[in-house]
């Protein structure tokens, strides 16, 4: 939807999302096309604004408000893009991670769900987010991510994980290409 077409509450959470915190700094992907209307899942989220406004804040919260580094956030996200098989995802994430100090190599790695690129704090944010991706924890790496990470981040990783994998889905559904 173009700005031009959307009603008072649609532009309101169209201007949280073009004017908030992800269109201030350095811009990794374009939040907008060239006739202003949104790009990836954001467009979606003006179907119904109050709960796109809702959507769009755990994100905004997890990007800028969240505990996770910036290369162990991007990690995860590329994860699930590489689980869900989702392009946008992978398109805008790897820009990011890429500015947040992955490697070439690294993000070919997460491609293939590989979490051997990584070591001690890292491998464990993969192989937390890798195992979220797909349903659940082992026992395991519950384990290890409590000891090295804490409650407070392995929270934050299954409610990323979640996250993005909503978006995905939502991305599948609404077949957004990038």
């Amino acid at each position: 939807m173009t700005p031009a077409e959307l009603d008072g509450p649609q532009r309101a959470l169209y201007d949280a999302i073009a004017g908030g915190a992800r269109a201030t700094g350095p811009q990794h992907f374009a939040l907008t096309r060239d006739d202003g209307s949104l790009r990836g899942p954001f467009n979606a989220l003006l179907l119904s604004p109050g709960l796109g406004e809702a959507v769009q804040q755990v994100g905004a919260a997890i990007r800028y408000s969240g505990s996770l580094d910036a290369r162990s956030r991007e990690m995860a996200i590329l994860l699930v893009a590489a689980r869900w098989d989702s392009a946008f995802e992978r398109e805008a994430h790897e820009a990011v991670g890429r500015a947040a100090g992955l490697s070439d190599d690294e993000i070919a790695a997460l491609r293939r769900e590989d979490t051997r690129a990584f070591d001690g704090a890292e491998r464990v944010v993969a192989e937390t987010a890798r195992e979220l991706a797909h349903g659940d924890l082992s026992d395991d790496t519950w384990t290890r991510a409590v000891t090295m990470l804490g409650r407070e981040q392995v929270f934050e990783l299954t409610v990323l994980v979640g996250y993005y994998a909503m978006l995905a889905l939502q991305l599948r559904a609404f077949r957004v290409a990038p």
